[in-house]
């Protein structure tokens, strides 16, 4: 079976062995015979940068993929974002999986596939799932139509609903180390080897985004520019100014990335209801394709949402970083910079402020994550955190 959909899964040998035996076995399923290293319900867990997201959508996509995971053709890379038919990508954008989430992948699991021999339905962050929607979903895993794959991502186990854990495979990842990512960069990209170093350390394990890093000068400018946000916050002005920079920022890169992925997702969709050569549709054959369309575009809208949030993310990690490194520097800690190559302005942000300013600092940016994923619009926590960035004992006085 060919590892090119595996091939930048770094350092996850044992997990993708698994997997791949998984595929295989599916196989053997549908032609009848004996699969044991198949199953219907999954749970891939890991720590952030490990990769549980990509190892579960990638998955999907072998399951899917006529060739086991070819890695080169359209299913392969509209799979792993949710754009193939009997794959589904739920990535939640509350801080909960409510019912009504459920109640919807419920009614999908019960539908045949309708391109391949599988259903595959990855949810994402599945220690957000209530004791309510946990307890619906686990009636679909105890009772699993034939067709369905279920694939759980999680930091680990015990962030699960016992019960949900318990009836699910386990198959867990660690984060690669920097060597075998920048490896990766020059073996798969032809990356500079210093250039490779430099992303790796800096993604801190992040496969996609150390790609990023090495092969697009737009993600390192950005990268670059983020990075300088705590020196240019002198006053209230110029930490607006500093959070609608990076909000406009994030909006721009994310609907770059999803405009393509739409315009690949809803031609896909186009050439499976209109044979070639055939200008119309059917009446009802249209109807069919037009609320499908809808359905599509508001799936795509959601995840257009979620981009844009992870964008930011991207950036508020990339200044937990540089705060880290100041730490790091104050505590005298004989520990690697992640930020190396900007070590005078570490050390200089380090001689300003004290550990416990950085540590208040690290918190704002941690406080910040959070509440950019639990709904509260981007501008006002940007516009909290460069306030608390500049001056980090605001909260403390208000």
């Amino acid at each position: 079976m060919s590892a090119s959909i595996w091939s930048n899964l770094v350092g996850q040998d044992l997990a993708i062995t698994s997997l791949q035996a998984a595929v295989a076995d599916a196989r053997k399923l549908e032609r009848g015979e004996p699969g044991p290293a198949m199953t219907h319900a999954w749970l891939i867990t890991g720590p952030p940068g490990s990769g549980r997201s990509s190892a579960a959508t990638k998955f999907a996509a072998a399951l899917v993929c006529p060739e086991d995971g070819c890695g080169r053709c359209n299913v392969c890379r509209l799979a792993p974002v949710g754009g193939h038919p009997d794959v589904e990508v739920v990535v939640p954008e509350g801080s909960e999986i409510l019912i009504d989430i459920v109640e919807r992948l419920r009614h999908i699991a019960a539908q045949a596939p309708t391109q391949s021999p599988w259903r595959v339905i990855v949810v994402e962050d599945a220690d957000r799932l209530t004791d309510k929607s946990g307890s619906q979903l686990l009636k679909n895993i105890e009772e699993p139509t034939a067709h369905t794959v279920w694939v759980l991502c999680a930091p680990s186990a015990a962030d699960v609903l016992p019960t949900i854990a318990s009836r699910t495979r386990h198959i867990s990842l660690r984060t690669p180390s920097t060597a075998n990512v920048a490896e990766l960069l020059v073996a798969s990209y032809g990356v500079d080897p210093s250039l490779a170093s430099l992303a790796a350390r800096a993604s801190q394990g992040h496969i996609g985004r150390a790609r990023a890093l090495a092969t697009d000068d737009d993600a390192r400018i950005r990268r670059q520019r983020d990075l300088r946000v705590p020196f240019q916050l002198r006053d209230l002005a110029s930490c607006v100014a500093m959070a609608g920079d990076i909000a406009e920022a994030s909006k721009e890169a994310a609907n770059a990335r999803a405009d393509e992925l739409d315009d690949a997702e809803i031609d896909l969709l186009k050439r499976r209801y209109y044979a070639e050569g055939v200008s119309k549709l059917e009446k009802s054959l249209r109807r069919s394709y037009e609320t499908e369309l809808r359905e599509m575009e508001k799936e795509q809208k959601r995840r257009r949402t979620r981009m844009i949030k992870d964008e930011v993310d991207r950036s508020l990690i990339d200044l937990q970083s540089l705060f880290r490194d100041v730490l790091i520097l104050q505590l005298g800690a004989d520990i690697e910079l992640i930020n190396e190559e900007l070590r005078p302005g570490v050390q200089q942000l380090a001689a300003v402020g004290t550990s416990a300013d950085t540590v208040r600092r690290l918190g704002a940016l941690e406080h910040a994550r959070r509440a950019v994923t639990s709904g509260v619009t981007v501008e006002s926590v940007l516009e909290s955190l460069m306030v608390e960035l500049k001056d980090p004992w605001v909260r403390a006085s208000a």
